[in-house]
């Protein structure tokens, strides 16, 4: 769906499964996501973000290299959870396996699915949410030009309350000029 000179972004497919798992069984990769990733869980989530494509035409796509075909991750834009302040409005989101971080490649589907959103998403703004501890998360979403929003604070409804994830910050970018 879309490609830049190092990354395809595209479709979920059967084949992204496994690494998917893996990469959600990663205590590094999940430390600031959640628990990790049961075999049902990351079918829920390819399913859910084929469905998003089916409905809207835009997911968190798989996250392909196009040198080796190597599944790195996921970014792209969805609509923003239910029951939060984003809901249905477009959150951009990315994760990336632990071998993949350091190399440009997070920022370079971010900035792809940016410009996508523009050009085909015709969306006005587009927003982001991590936890105040995910440095390396809101310092992406910071060099991609997004602002916190001030007032953007929540507590995420699908995290249990007592955890230290359950608090998120929020970001946001306008469409430019």
């Amino acid at each position: 769906m879309i490609e830049t000179d190092r990354l395809l972004l595209r479709r979920w497919e059967p084949r992204d499964h496994a690494p998917f798992l893996a990469m959600g069984n990663d205590p590094e990769v999940m430390r600031y996501l959640g628990p990790p990733l049961t075999a049902a869980d990351v079918e829920a989530a390819i399913a859910r973000h084929n469905g998003y494509f089916d409905r809207v035409g835009y997911c968190f796509w798989a996250m392909e290299r196009r040198a080796d075909g190597a599944f790195l991750g996921f970014c792209g834009i969805k609509p923003g959870p239910d029951g939060t302040p984003i809901a249905g409005r477009p959150e951009i989101g990315w994760r990336l396996r632990r071998d993949a971080w350091g190399q440009g490649y997070a920022r370079e589907a971010a900035e792809a699915s940016l410009y996508w959103g523009w050009a085909s998403g015709g969306f006005d703004h587009i927003l982001a949410i991590t936890v105040p501890a995910n440095v390396r998360s809101w310092g992406l979403m910071e060099r991609l030009g997004m602002q916190r929003v001030a007032d953007g604070d929540f507590d995420h409804p699908a995290v249990p309350d007592g955890s230290p994830l359950k608090r998120h910050i929020t970001y946001s970018i306008a469409r430019p000029a």
